[in-house]
């Protein structure tokens, strides 16, 4: 993967004056839509049952593979449909995964995919636009902001190579 594929996948919309950052995110998707995303992703994190909870993200429009094992974690609830999850993957506890981002004077938002036979520790960050590679590990505490190698081990804020296969 060369240093142009490590970039992130995002589109950028430019807010007005009167709409800058969160103010207006009601135009962004609408709210009801926002507060069902919100309680089904809270409920899932309560719920033990990998399976259970696997079908309720589905029913939200994330892909999500076979065996995926999500331990507590906190989905993006205005776009969960750009998440994408691969098989045999395990999302540590209170990790974050976004698939937008409220700046001053912009809005960006942008696919999340994550590879099979991913493991993300505990804690994490991952931010939108971001394809994390088949078999990769990611640290516990890391800041995932580029683009993760197949098979690479990173970790750190941000996230940086520990060590590849």
């Amino acid at each position: 993967m060369d240093e142009k594929d490590k970039k992130r996948m995002i589109q950028c919309f430019r807010l007005s004056p009167e709409d800058r950052s969160l103010k207006s995110w009601r135009k962004v998707n609408r709210p009801f839509r926002v507060l069902k995303n919100y309680m089904m992703i809270s409920l899932c994190k309560r719920i033990p049952d990998w399976e259970f909870k696997n079908h309720i993200y589905r029913a939200l429009g994330m892909k999500i593979g076979k065996h995926v094992r999500i331990l507590g974690c906190n989905f993006d609830v205005f776009f969960p449909e750009l998440i994408e999850i691969g098989d045999d993957c395990m999302i540590g506890s209170f990790t974050v995964i976004l698939t937008h981002e409220f700046l001053n004077d912009e809005f960006r938002k942008g696919p999340v995919k994550i590879g099979n036979n991913v493991m993300l520790g505990a804690m994490s960050l991952v931010l939108p636009g971001v394809e994390i590679g088949d078999n990769a590990k990611i640290a516990a505490y890391s800041l995932v902001n580029k683009s993760v190698e197949p098979g690479s081990f990173v970790g750190g804020v941000p996230a940086k190579p520990i060590h590849k296969k």
